[in-house]
């Protein structure tokens, strides 16, 4: 669900809109006219802290310069961000990499490019300290943030893959029900749910509030500990009427980065700072200095893992086969990452 939606503008989300309308864009002869308004949305998340950095300390702003008016809306899950990204709400949009496939698929392959990564890691499968094994997760129920977003992917494959049947109806030997984190977060103190697959700050959460301990840190199971948990990711339509404002996007998630890793203690100040002015309350120090050693900031859309994630949401009937061919699209970042003398990355 939208959570604290249009925090510097207002506008309507059409229930249902065709994608073909949303690719009719305006013309950047039209928008070269006056300022563009760019909106732009992600999580109150750790694992969204480019975003929250980079609205916090004025990056996007400065980068997109007098052209443009930076507009932000936030999100508890990618398939709610997918929809405004359709309805034309969201320019681009800090997601996860299995809703940045969903609206691919959904589209066929006409809603949206993802041009840069932001963040690897920082999700866990947290349960009760009575559970030790997958084997011990039978009869029990879990939470994710939303059916079939990033998160909820990485549970239904890794359950699968130790025997454990689950269905979309919240069924199967493992009942998964798909709730808002701070939701997730209380059920799970109260008894309700016997854990969940979240992204930070959740995890570290559940255990620090919760008692529960970590059965499994995602990237535990990928190579080298690298996947694919946010990326940035640009409406195709706007990208085409405004190509320097995009690059100015991707300027502005480089030079974030390299905020965050210039200066982890004032990073994490920034994003605390923005979760409590979206949410109405910060984190607690001491959950923020636990769970941000989980994260690891990189511009490199890791496109092995996007590709992998998207193979396991088909094989759960989550997804249908499609190519994504053309979903990454790193030009203009491996432009950006070249003339600050950083490794290119692949769209492969």
């Amino acid at each position: 669900m939208l959570r604290l939606a249009h925090r510097f503008a207002s506008f309507a989300l059409p229930t249902v809109l065709a994608t073909g309308l949303v690719l009719g864009g305006c013309s950047s002869s039209s928008a070269s006219a006056a300022p563009v308004t760019v909106h732009l949305g992600y999580f109150p998340n750790l694992t969204h802290a480019t975003a929250l950095v980079g609205v916090h300390e004025g990056i996007f702003a400065r980068d997109l310069g007098s052209k443009a008016t930076l507009a932000t809306s936030t999100y508890n899950a990618g398939p709610a961000e997918v929809q405004a990204l359709f309805a034309g709400a969201l320019d681009a949009a800090y997601l996860g990499a299995n809703s940045a496939v969903t609206a691919w698929v959904q589209s066929h392959g006409a809603a949206i490019t993802v041009v840069s990564g932001s963040v690897s890691g920082g999700a866990a499968l947290v349960v009760s300290p009575s559970i030790t094994s997958a084997a011990g997760l039978k009869g029990h129920k879990l939470a994710t943030p939303q059916l079939g977003n990033t998160q909820d992917v990485a549970l239904r494959t890794w359950l699968a893959a130790n025997g454990l049947k689950t269905d979309t109806q919240g069924g199967g030997d493992v009942s998964i029900l798909p709730q808002d984190n701070a939701t997730t977060l209380q059920s799970f103190k109260s008894g309700v749910i016997d854990g969940a697959w979240v992204p930070e700050p959740w995890a570290t959460r559940l255990v620090q509030e919760g008692g529960g301990h970590v059965l499994v840190d995602e990237k535990t199971l990928w190579p080298d500990g690298r996947f694919a948990t946010t990326v940035l990711a640009v409406r195709t339509a706007f990208a085409k009427a405004h190509p320097a404002l995009v690059t100015a996007l991707v300027q502005g998630q480089v030079d974030a980065n390299i905020f965050v890793s210039a200066n982890p203690t004032k990073a994490q100040a920034d994003v605390n700072a923005e979760i409590a002015t979206i949410t109405g309350k910060p984190l607690a120090a001491k959950v923020v200095v636990a769970a941000w050693p989980n994260l690891t900031f990189t511009d490199d859309p890791i496109a092995s893992s996007i590709q992998t994630s998207a193979d396991h949401a088909v094989a759960l009937g989550l997804s249908k086969p499609a190519s994504l061919k053309g979903l990454i699209d790193v030009s203009t970042l491996n432009k950006i990452l070249s003339a600050a003398h950083q490794p290119t990355v692949s769209a492969s």
